[in-house]
């Protein structure tokens, strides 16, 4: 390894991903607690859910829109887009990165939404929401994960200046990539796909935060160093969590009548987000170890071909399907099993570390 490769392997982690605070690490209980509350809001306050869904501009829903952008700014804010200078260094573990996230991953759920949604499934379902499903699963996909890999990557020892560099380029590739991919995807699905609120979604959800994020984050940076811009994203944690799970309360007081009279649905389409997670995770391991590369570069990049970005996927399904469709539940359903799986896989990743590294001796 040269000088300028030790540097830049020597890069330390963001703060925020020292270690896993205590709402991420319950992150499901919580959810699983906005759902149980917004089922049954649902179903006590059925007129005050109907109004909150009518609040819509071109197809996206405002209050939706509004918790969104609160939850993905801050996240945004987390990545230094800088750090693409260092992705030649460790280029092979980014080629597997890339390869899985936008080669494999979404084309590989949408495979996985035909066979068990439209098939396997299809019996136990509500026929009317078959293809919602499918698209929610699809969208769920095709949107690579952010800031949660910076946990991942810790709790497996990755090393930080490969996971700030690969996450600062799948969300640069996310800006023109997911748009075209949601509809080549929709489209070889037989889902038509409304292409003005499609772009619409990308613009309000990607585009627009992106160029906010970088621009707040330089501003601070120019300010206060980095100790302002951590005081900031300190304040604003909890404002982005609280955001997340009052936009779960909406969408299942929107879906309430359909879960209680369904409930298995919940279980039927975390079947496929399940395997994904695990054949992209293994995908990306094996492949980084067929190519040598170092173990805690192989963790976080198997890490980011699992996980994903639940909180554009949501806010996606929303604007393209609403706020009442199974594409919306679909994605999160993502959110309720993100953390236990991805505590799984990063368990695997480290139990793992010696029969890898044998492979490189």
């Amino acid at each position: 390894m040269n000088q300028a490769s030790a540097e830049w392997l020597a890069r330390p982690l963001p703060a925020d991903g020292a270690r896993i605070g205590f709402f991420e690490r319950w992150l499901s209980l919580w959810v699983l607690l906005c759902i149980v509350a917004g089922t049954l809001l649902g179903h006590l306050l059925p007129g005050g859910f109907a109004a909150l869904g009518g609040m819509q501009v071109a197809q996206v829903n405002l209050p939706v829109a509004v918790l969104i952008w609160l939850m993905i700014i801050p996240m945004l804010l987390k990545i230094d887009f800088g750090a693409l200078g260092g992705v030649r260094r460790q280029w092979k573990g980014i080629g597997v990165t890339l390869f899985v996230n936008w080669a494999v991953k979404p084309f590989s759920m949408a495979l996985l939404g035909w066979i068990f949604i439209r098939h396997l499934f299809a019996g136990q379902l509500p026929a009317a929401q078959l293809d919602s499903y499918v698209a929610g699963l699809i969208l769920l996909a095709a949107a690579p994960c952010t800031a949660m890999v910076f946990v991942w990557s810790n709790l497996c020892r990755g090393e930080p200046a490969f996971t700030l560099s690969q996450v600062a380029l799948n969300d640069a590739i996310m800006v023109v990539a997911f748009a075209p991919i949601v509809a080549l995807l929709l489209g070889i699905s037989s889902i038509t796909v409304p292409w003005n609120t499609l772009l619409l979604s990308v613009l309000l959800y990607i585009v627009v935060p992106v160029a906010l994020s970088v621009l707040l984050r330089r501003r601070l940076l120019a300010q206060g160093g980095e100790v302002r811009l951590q005081q900031l994203l300190q304040r604003l944690g909890p404002a982005s969590l609280c955001a997340l799970l009052a936009t779960l309360v909406l969408l299942f007081g929107f879906q309430g009548r359909q879960i209680v009279a369904q409930p298995a649905i919940i279980a039927l389409l975390a079947v496929p987000i399940l395997i994904q997670v695990y054949f992209n995770a293994g995908l990306a391991y094996w492949l980084n170890r067929r190519f040598r590369v170092p173990h805690c570069v192989a963790g976080p990049s198997a890490l980011i071909g699992a996980s994903n970005f639940f909180e554009l996927a949501v806010a996606t399904a929303v604007g393209l399907f609403g706020v009442h469709s199974g594409a919306a539940l679909a994605t999160v359903v993502g959110v309720l099993i993100e953390v236990p799986v991805m505590l799984s896989v990063v368990r695997i990743v480290n139990r793992s570390k010696r029969w890898y590294e044998a492979a490189q001796e």
